[in-house]
């Protein structure tokens, strides 16, 4: 009987990516080391009084690169948080930053724990400690580390966090920089709850645009209409979902969650899905679709396009033979293990990578930093100027049209919309769009523009690979 194919871990599966994209490229053998490994990575070990009793919580923050800085990466609370993963995370961040032209260096954060054992007095003390314990080594500093929330965080861990920060600091004029993804009335900005799925669908939107892009993944047409599988309907996935079928007129097929899938090939009302969740826990008894209690065997079904949007290495070796879907598109990190990407690319799947399709966040996450630093609201210096430029265009066209005896105008509809100046959402969306494309276009110029790179996650990790090496070069390495 033959020995089982191993499968690769998340951390190998990084550098089994790194190392096929270095071929392509004429780099030192130091700085190609140099630019791999990680920088260093910081265990915790605190305590925290609750229940009566101290409970000890193991924690991380890794450093994968200051090429840049101060370097950038989310914090992530999970029961399986594991110093691996930590490191994998912070090497997928510094390509990340490189690949969407964002100045910061690579870094992770993650503490062991499960949110849901806890109540939120208890998470609010464990959090600040955790805060105490990196800040106090300047693991969180507006001008050397960053962090922002990912799995199993949001915006009240990041308000806790900052706000530690500042009892610590008291004199930092730029504290509320210390971390993104905070709350709007703590700092944070408007689109970046969104950012992340928003940046899936101007991902998808990008490729849409590129007949030959859709001719390799066996597609044509718009995006109108598309089947959609999504695996996690976290904010990441509720939010790609969300925008991609009420904006673009996709059709959601398939919702998978921890407790098993929906499916419904007239597609899936998410709103009424999300209710459905928080009022239930999961997605068993949703009344429009199907139930099927082996939620990851609906990754295997028949779509257009397939999201995978929560956890690691949910396509592998065990089910990459049976994904029917031509287009994967990353919007978790890390969910096809180097294994499965093999076998995909070899049946002639395309795969927009994590490192691409999932780098709305911290593009986001880079202009909250700058609101934080300028101290000012985007759109709050030039939003009525717009508007008064844009009404003087309005009012004279509408001149001219009564002077010319002309019956018909120009609708209140309209007038309301082209005279209204651009406030802060629409200027991250706007940025964070325009991020969006040109990432997709430095990729794809690898990508057909090379005859030796056969697909968008080396071009990918050819482009972020080749910034952070000039970078280095630069500082004399």
């Amino acid at each position: 009987m033959n020995a089982p194919l191993r499968e690769p871990t998340f951390r190998e599966s990084v550098d089994i990516m790194f190392n096929r994209a270095v071929k392509f490229m004429d780099l030192s053998p130091g700085l190609e080391e140099k630019i791999r490994v990680c920088n260093s990575t910081y265990t915790v070990r605190f305590g925290v009084r609750l229940r009566g009793e101290i409970k000890t919580f193991t924690g991380y923050r890794s450093v994968h690169s200051e090429h840049m800085e101060p370097v950038k990466g989310g914090i992530r609370f999970a029961a399986n948080v594991h110093q691996d993963e930590v490191e994998a995370l912070a090497a997928l961040m510094t390509f990340k930053c490189a690949l969407v032209e964002v100045p910061f260096g690579g870094s992770k954060g993650g503490l062991r724990i499960d949110p849901r054992e806890w109540e939120e007095h208890e998470m609010e003390l464990i959090t600040r400690r955790f805060a105490y314990e990196l800040a106090k080594r300047d693991l969180i500093n507006p001008s050397q580390n960053v962090p922002a929330p990912d799995m199993g965080t949001g915006e009240r861990e990041m308000a806790w966090i900052v706000d530690q920060y500042r009892r610590m600091n008291t004199t930092d004029i730029n504290a509320a920089a210390c971390v993104t993804g905070k709350p709007l009335n703590a700092g944070g900005i408007a689109g970046r709850v969104e950012a992340t799925g928003r940046g899936v669908q101007y991902s998808l939107r990008e490729f849409f645009r590129h007949p030959d892009d859709m001719k390799a993944a066996g597609l044509d047409g718009t995006l109108e209409g598309k089947r959609v599988i999504v695996q996690g309907l976290g904010n990441v996935g509720y939010h790609a979902a969300k925008f991609l079928s009420e904006e673009d007129g996709c059709r959601i097929v398939g919702v998978i969650e921890r407790d098993g899938a929906i499916i419904n090939d007239k597609g899936i009302p998410i709103e009424f899905l999300k209710t459905h969740i928080g009022a239930t826990g999961g997605v068993k008894g949703f009344p429009r679709g199907t139930y099927v209690e082996d939620g990851h065997k609906v990754l295997e079904e028949d779509c257009d396009i397939l999201i995978p949007a929560a956890l690691e290495s949910v396509i592998n070796l065990g089910n990459a033979e049976r994904i029917k879907a031509p287009l994967i598109v990353e919007a978790a990190n890390g969910p096809v293990t180097a294994g499965a990407d093999e076998i995909l690319r070899a049946r002639g799947k395309v795969i927009m990578p994590d490192l691409y399709v999932n780098a709305g966040g911290v593009t986001v996450s880079y202009f909250e930093w700058v609101k934080n630093l300028s101290h000012i609201r985007f759109g709050r210096m030039q939003r009525r100027q717009e508007e008064a430029q844009n009404a003087l265009i309005v009012n004279e066209i509408e001149r001219i049209l009564r002077d010319s005896g002309a019956t018909m105008g120009i609708s209140d509809a309209f007038k309301s919309e082209y005279v209204r100046g651009a406030g802060e959402l629409e200027l991250v969306r706007s940025g964070l769009d325009d991020t969006m494309r040109t990432a997709y276009q430095s990729m794809r110029e690898v990508w057909h523009g090379r005859k030796d790179v056969e697909d968008l996650r080396i071009a990918a990790y050819i482009v972020s690979i080749g910034r952070v090496a000039a970078s280095y070069r630069s500082k004399g390495l």
